[in-house]
């Protein structure tokens, strides 16, 4: 029997997807990018960009339809497939509210010259869902990108969380410098943040990641590092953000989560031991510094 040649995905072009509202014609906008999925952990990705865009008179723009670029069915334990299969809810023998797909969403705030877009990481055809990002910001008028991200790490939750950058230009590298950010020397499987970064140039786009290192053994919203992030953007960006809120909410975040790991001997040394690590870290660096 002959083998058959595998199956390959029929081509998807931006107009089959990518529906613009009215877009504005701006002229060296910014785009915010957020991305739930793997590295949204903490949700600093998709909090941060929410965080600045909750003050402002942002309106939709565009949006991505998920059907091409999400897996739905995989096959598997009912652990497996909460990963993938949209959420549902029944109340009484009645489906409550819609079964939700990804969204994939662009806002502007033309008066700041900010774009914003909030979506899903996709699980398929990566370059067709690039192709509708640069698509839009090229219909707007996008200058620069900036990615926000995160990672589970060795920072410990009573410490602020370190910050990596990339870049898709050199002559962007001293902003990562100028605020605090160290350069990235990742080496590993790569997200799709990164295809963005490396596609960029081609599109005469500048761009920008912004990655935090969270404390690898929290999950859930992570206040703290979304407030790390949103400092630094505010003042990369020249632009107000509500530090104060997020400054109440990060208190009472540590608080919570410093009662709940004294409850664990074995997690609580984990952290002290993290906690001397991070700081023994600080001291090296100052050392290290130029006098």
């Amino acid at each position: 029997m002959e083998s058959q040649p595998p199956q390959c995905l029929e081509p998807v072009m931006p107009s089959d997807y990518l529906k613009l509202m009215d877009p504005p014609h701006l002229r060296g906008a910014t785009m915010l990018l957020a991305l739930g999925g793997w590295m949204d952990g903490g949700l600093v990705s998709t909090g941060t960009v929410r965080h600045m865009m909750g003050h402002r008179t942002a309106r939709q723009i565009g949006r991505i339809d998920p059907d091409p670029f999400y897996i739905f069915n995989m096959p598997g334990s009912m652990e497996m497939a909460a990963v993938f299969r949209p959420p549902a809810k029944h109340l009484d023998g009645m489906i409550e509210g819609t079964v939700e797909l990804p969204t994939n969403e662009f806002y502007c705030d033309a008066a700041a010259n900010l774009v914003f877009f909030l979506g899903k990481e996709p699980h398929l055809r990566w370059q067709a869902f690039a192709d509708g990002i640069f698509a839009l910001a090229a219909a707007v008028g996008v200058a620069r990108i900036i990615f926000i991200g995160s990672f589970g790490g060795a920072v410990p939750h009573t410490r602020q969380p370190r910050m990596y950058g990339s870049v898709s230009h050199s002559h962007l590298i001293p902003i990562l410098q100028q605020h605090n950010v160290q350069l990235s020397a990742y080496e590993g499987p790569a997200s799709f943040a990164t295809l963005l970064l490396a596609q960029s140039p081609g599109h005469n786009i500048e761009m920008l990641s912004l990655v935090a290192e969270i404390p690898g053994y929290l999950e859930g919203l992570n206040p703290l590092s979304i407030e790390a992030v949103t400092r630094r953007l505010a003042h990369l960006l020249n632009a107000p953000a509500d530090l104060d809120a997020l400054r109440r909410a990060s208190n009472a975040w540590e608080i919570r989560v410093s009662k709940a790991v004294e409850q664990d001997a074995e997690l609580a040394a984990t952290v002290r031991k993290l906690e001397e690590q991070y700081d023994n870290e600080l001291i090296s660096q100052s050392e290290a510094e130029p006098s």
